[in-house]
């Protein structure tokens, strides 16, 4: 079986209460990262099995080590860091997303994510998926966000993001891993009209945008191990139930469809902020690609009806050939470590949606 499968996850989960509360204490100094670590070890292994118990055949940790899905990772790259939150205006159910910078050279000081892996990997006998924030994280705040001094000129910048990542890579390819998704904001940020101008204030155009993304993502890719599936998720923002970006994807379908060298794309399509299925006329039918339909929601308790997300399916199905289409819930259920507010009970019972969804329309979840 090779990934992504019908019945498929963005990754992150609920944080249970235990795990949830040695994080606060942890992060407040009262308590040591190895007695953290047992509480993960612990918590993840029954993560594990509570995946398997529902029938996916990709199997994450959770993310339970990370407090963000993103911020761990980048703060581990030496030479980068956060600084804040981006200054957009907000309304209400939006947030304000995270900003990083650049204060010297780039550099894959260490594993990052490998560990973690090896971790899931010997605790399952499925596919163990690896998600990693994607390399576009690094380009938010333009020229003003990276240190002049480590890097005059932006080209060797790029450079340097992609190397990091492809290091990284390697390692979890010698590890095992055949299997991992980078979570994007970025690409979805730019279906929004207020995010673009955001990158416009950033000195981009805006319209490059898309392709200037493909490019270094592709770069990433493309000494990824053999074997390794690629994926990407667009998150239109995941935080406390929050979210940050609202439009169609046509701005970026033609360039992330067929210029992104990836095996899959997770694309959000929850609810109404996301506009139709129209934009995926861009597929590449000849491609083999699949695109996982995100129609499940993990910021709202109510559960989807089965018929309504068989009939958006069949809607997606007049674009994507069915052969190449998956089902996953939208996003994670917790891309920061205090998660959505929604309960254990409401999560298991979406990820139950997918599968049983997924095995009536393409007679496995696999």
């Amino acid at each position: 079986m090779t990934p992504p499968f019908r019945a498929d996850q963005v990754g992150s989960l609920l944080r249970p209460p235990e795990l949830k509360a040695a994080h606060e204490r942890f992060l407040a100094g009262k308590l040591d990262a190895e007695t953290l670590r047992e509480v993960q070890d612990r918590a993840i292994r029954a993560a594990i099995r509570f995946q398997e118990s529902l029938g996916l055949q990709a199997i994450t940790d959770g993310e339970f080590r990370r407090t963000s899905f993103a911020g761990d990772f980048i703060a581990k790259l030496e030479g980068a860091g956060s600084s804040g939150s981006l200054a957009i205006k907000t309304e209400s159910g939006k947030f304000a997303p995270r900003e990083y910078h650049v204060e010297g050279k780039l550099r894959h000081a260490r594993p990052i994510e490998v560990e973690g892996f090896k971790f899931v990997k010997a605790n399952t006998t499925r596919t163990p998926k690896q998600t990693i924030p994607s390399p576009t994280m690094l380009l938010r705040g333009g020229r003003a966000a990276v240190s002049r001094e480590a890097y005059p000129e932006l080209e060797p910048f790029h450079a340097d993001v992609a190397a990091v990542y492809r290091e990284e890579l390697r390692q979890l390819g010698e590890a095992g891993c055949r299997y991992i998704q980078l979570d994007d904001t970025n690409y979805a940020y730019l279906c929004d009209e207020s995010l673009r101008a955001v990158f416009g204030e950033w000195g981009y155009d805006p319209a490059e945008m898309p392709q200037r993304f493909a490019n270094l993502i592709n770069a990433v890719l493309a000494g990824r191990p053999a074997g390794m599936v690629a994926g990407i998720h667009l998150c239109r923002g995941n935080s406390a139930g929050k979210w940050a970006a609202q439009g169609a994807y046509e701005p970026v379908a033609d360039a992330l469809l067929n210029q992104l060298q990836v095996d899959a794309y997770f694309l959000e399509y929850d609810d109404a902020r996301s506009g139709g299925f129209e934009p995926l006329r861009f597929y590449p039918r000849n491609s083999g690609k699949r695109v996982v339909l995100g129609l499940i929601s993990t910021k709202k308790s109510e559960l989807e009806g089965k018929d309504d997300v068989k009939r958006r399916i069949e809607e997606a199905s007049r674009y994507v050939p069915l052969d190449n289409l998956c089902l996953s819930p939208q996003c994670g259920f917790a891309s920061t470590f205090r998660g959505n507010p929604i309960t254990e009970e409401v999560q298991k019972r979406k990820l139950e949606l997918v599968v049983k969804v997924a095995t009536e329309v393409w007679g496995t979840a696999a």
